[in-house]
């Protein structure tokens, strides 16, 4: 498979390329129409006295401007697209050169009430999901979050089989990506769902032959008309008349249309996503089975929503005076089309949340497949079910540049927990949340930052990042006791979690920090808990001798030459070096 940095430099220059001939075809269009339109209103002129010759020229020249325009507009449409391939591709550019802090954060997602959101990085500035996150419509960002926040440890690998296969067609990742883009949508998917299911229809089949009838009425009226068979004036007072049967309901006309205008630029890019993912062959269960549920009695989803697209413009001609007068004035316009779309709710409203949930589906995988391309250096953890919860070579960070990243080899086993010892700024924390992106990745299918890593599927609690809160009126202690005992409670339901615990009870004196420490982490021991607690306080370590579950590892520091030194590398045993008075002093605080 190409390099994905190769993949991005070719891609960009193709799109370029594009962008530049579709430009010249646009100046060419251009400059036609403009011939054209002058050569049309010369030969009108010159030939005005001879009618048939005029009327011949006016038709040809004026289907002939249709039709470059037409023409144009296609072109038009095809420059934008891969223009916005351009954008995706420097962009990935960018981002793999770690320049991606311009990308959404999703801080809004972090919850401190949730297991783990809060603590390992998964939002806001530099974060895991700003880092990947490529989602083109905020229901496939939503699901995006979803995916990563469920904890969930069931079909792991199913999701890893979907990822792997988007992961080997990145140029249709992008072009699904770029279709996404095309169309700016402000009304959320969920709200429009709602009101398809909970809409109530007002008109009845009679309104719409109804409607039929008083065309072909009009038709006779107009005829009566001309031939003067009724005077002019009758085709004003049947104008009048179709304009009162349309006021009749024109309230809830106006209703439905409201609702229709919020909905139309969204079901019109659902279809065009719709349409990418109909005409692609997958061979992954999983995204076969989405891909099984856009289908309709036969018929493709995408033509369901362009169809109701196209109802929708339709009704959207009476905001034009003229179609609004006249359309319902004598063909009872906004009857019939109001008729159509009651038609469309009334048969399909069930079935759109399977085709909306289908396109945010792959939206959010489409970032997950992207993830895999460009960290094709990754492994998928092997699935197994036994007494290794986690063995991993080469383990390391993912959001740390391959450069600078220093992994480690890391086995813990069911009932294990390790008190990792070390310096300040030695490693620990990074350690932790290295541990946990892992545990987090595994889960969503995706690809890990290791050469090798077996798996036994596990989901993850946190305490590492507790706030007190003046709102909730709550002191920085209580806050951190309120998330043990969320913890606790956790795994009193369900041992099956992998806990990682950065610096409990940092809120009370080192003395009474010891000694509730201990009980903690002889607590969590006693229900079999499996996981990793870093601490600064050595005599935490003793624990290791008296409980075999417990084991001692430790990031190490060096001094040399007045200068510190750090290697990042996990060890067997305790810490024995610690730095907190050098940095003072080295930064002349004392």
């Amino acid at each position: 498979m190409q390099t994905p940095i190769t993949f991005y430099q070719d891609r960009l220059k193709e799109h370029k390329n594009q962008v530049d001939r579709f430009n010249r075809q646009l100046v060419w269009l251009s400059t036609l129409r403009v011939l054209l339109f002058l050569f049309v209103v010369f030969a009108l002129y010159y030939n005005f006295s001879t009618w048939p010759v005029a009327l011949g020229i006016g038709l040809v020249g004026g289907g002939l401007f249709l039709w470059l325009l037409s023409r144009y507009t296609d072109i038009k449409s095809k420059r934008e697209l891969h223009k916005r391939l351009v954008a995706i591709n420097e962009n990935e550019i960018k981002i793999a050169n770690g320049d991606f802090h311009h990308q959404p954060d999703g801080k809004a997602y972090m919850d401190s009430e949730h297991a783990f959101s809060l603590d390992v990085d998964m939002f806001g500035r530099g974060s895991f999901f700003q880092f990947i996150n490529r989602t083109t419509i905020k229901e496939g960002e939503r699901t995006l979050k979803d995916l990563l926040l469920s904890n969930t440890i069931d079909g792991i690998e199913q999701r890893q089989k979907a990822i792997k296969e988007l992961s080997k067609y990145p140029e249709w990742l992008q072009h699904y990506a770029a279709v996404g883009k095309g169309i700016a949508t402000e009304h959320a998917a969920k709200s429009i769902i709602s009101w398809l299911k909970n809409y109530k229809p007002f008109l009845k089949p009679y309104h719409y032959w109804g409607s039929l009838g008083f065309i072909c009425c009009s038709v006779i009226v107009f005829a009566l008309a001309i031939t003067e068979t009724i005077p002019l004036n009758s085709v004003v007072y049947w104008l009048i008349v179709g304009l009162g049967l349309t006021g009749f309901h024109l309230k809830r006309i106006n209703m439905l249309a409201q609702n229709t205008q919020k909905a139309k630029d969204t079901f019109r890019q659902y279809a065009l996503l719709l349409e990418q993912i109909e005409t692609k062959t997958f061979e992954a269960d999983l995204l076969k089975s989405y891909q099984h549920n856009i289908a309709y009695n036969g018929l493709k989803a995408s033509q369901i929503f362009k169809n109701f697209s196209k109802a929708l413009d339709a009704l959207d001609n009476r905001n034009n005076l003229i179609s609004a007068v006249f359309g319902n004035g004598y063909l009872l316009w906004d009857i019939r089309q109001s008729y159509r779309i009651e038609q469309w709710i009334g048969t399909y409203a069930e079935k759109v949340e399977d085709w909306f949930d289908a396109v945010t589906f792959f939206d959010a995988f489409n970032t997950l497949g992207n993830f895999a391309f460009n960290h094709q250096d990754y492994t998928y953890p092997t699935i197994a079910n036994d007494a290794v919860v986690l063995q991993c070579k080469d383990l390391g960070h993912p959001l740390l540049r391959k450069d600078k990243r220093v992994s480690s080899n890391v086995t813990i086993e069911k009932g294990q927990f390790f008190i990792v010892t070390g310096a300040n700024m030695a490693g620990k924390s990074t350690f932790l949340r290295t541990v946990a992106l892992h545990n987090i990745m595994a889960n969503t299918g995706l690809p890990v930052c290791a050469t090798k890593s077996h798996y036994a599927p596990i989901k993850l609690i946190t305490s590492m990042r507790t706030t007190d809160s003046l709102t909730d009126d709550s002191s920085y202690f209580f806050s951190e006791l309120k998330r043990l005992k969320f913890v606790v409670d956790t795994l009193m339901k369900s041992s099956n979690y992998f806990v990682i615990l950065d610096e409990i009870l940092k809120g009370t004196n080192s003395k009474d920090k010891a000694i509730g420490s201990r009980k903690f982490v002889e607590k969590l021991v006693a229900i079999k808990a499996t996981g990793i607690i870093a601490t600064h306080d050595l005599s935490l370590t003793q624990i290791e001798s008296q409980l075999d579950p417990v084991k001692n590892y430790f990031f190490d520091a060096e001094i040399k030459n007045d200068e510190l030194f750090f290697d990042y590398k996990l060890k067997k045993g305790v810490c024995k070096n610690m730095n907190a008075s050098f940095l003072l002093n080295k930064m002349d605080i004392i």
